[in-house]
C-alpha cells in the first residue's frame, strides 16, 4: 500500500474510533507508520487527510447500500438486505459518528461529505420505497420521503442504542422492528 493510502485508512480508522478532534497528525503517523514528511508532502494538514478519508468511508457506505438496493428481488427483499448488512454495530457508523463531532459540523468543506452521503441513501431509499409502492408492496398512502427517513434514523439509533448497552440486541430489535412494521401484508386465502 503507498503511502498516501495509508495515510488515508489510517485517518480513516482513527475518526471512526477517536472522531476529528480526537485525531491528531501524531495519532495518523504513527498508525500509518509514515513521517510528518511523508504527511504533509502528499496532504495539506490534517483538514486534507481528514476530508480524503471521510469521501473514501462515504463512497465505500454508498458502495455497499447500493449493492443491497440494486439488488435482485422485491422493494422489501432489498430494503431487507440492506438493513441486515453485516455491521460492527458496537463501533457504531463511522459517518454517523462525525454528525457528534463538532468540528466536522462547524466545518462547511468536512460536514460537505457527510451531508451527501446521508441524503444519497434516504434518496435511494425514498426510491425503493416508490418502487414498492408502484408494484403493491407497500401501501400508497405511505410517504416515501418518510419511510426512508425512519429507516436511516432507525439504523442511527440502533448504533447509538447498542454502543450504550454494549449490545447488538437494541440494534437488532430495531431493524427487526421497522422491517415487521414494513413486511407486506399476507396474501389472504379464499
Amino acid at each position: 500500500m503507498s503511502t498516501p493510502e495509508r495515510l488515508i485508512e489510517a485517518t480513516r480508522e482513527l475518526l471512526w474510533e477517536r472522531g476529528y478532534v480526537g485525531t491528531s497528525p501524531k495519532a495518523i503517523q504513527q498508525q500509518a507508520g509514515a513521517g510528518q514528511g511523508s504527511m504533509y508532502h502528499h496532504f495539506t494538514g490534517k483538514q486534507d487527510l481528514a476530508l480524503a478519508a471521510i469521501r473514501r468511508t462515504a463512497e465505500e457506505i454508498r458502495a455497499r447500500a447500493e449493492g443491497q438496493l440494486n439488488g435482485p428481488g422485491s422493494a422489501y427483499a432489498r430494503i431487507s438486505a440492506y438493513l441486515l448488512l453485516e455491521r460492527d454495530v458496537l463501533r457504531g457508523c463511522p459517518i454517523g459518528r462525525l454528525t457528534m463531532d463538532p468540528e466536522v459540523i462547524s466545518d462547511d468543506e468536512l460536514r460537505a461529505p457527510v451531508d451527501t452521503i446521508l441524503d444519497q441513501l434516504r434518496e435511494r431509499l425514498e426510491e425503493v420505497v416508490e418502487e414498492g409502492q408502484q408494484h403493491g408492496e407497500f401501501a400508497a398512502g405511505l410517504v416515501p420521503s418518510q419511510i426512508a427517513a425512519l429507516i436511516a434514523a432507525t439504523l442511527q439509533g440502533g448504533y447509538v442504542l447498542a454502543r450504550a448497552a454494549g449490545s447488538t440486541a437494541a440494534f437488532d430489535a430495531a431493524v427487526r422492528g421497522l422491517l415487521a412494521l414494513l413486511a407486506p401484508p399476507a396474501p389472504h386465502e379464499a
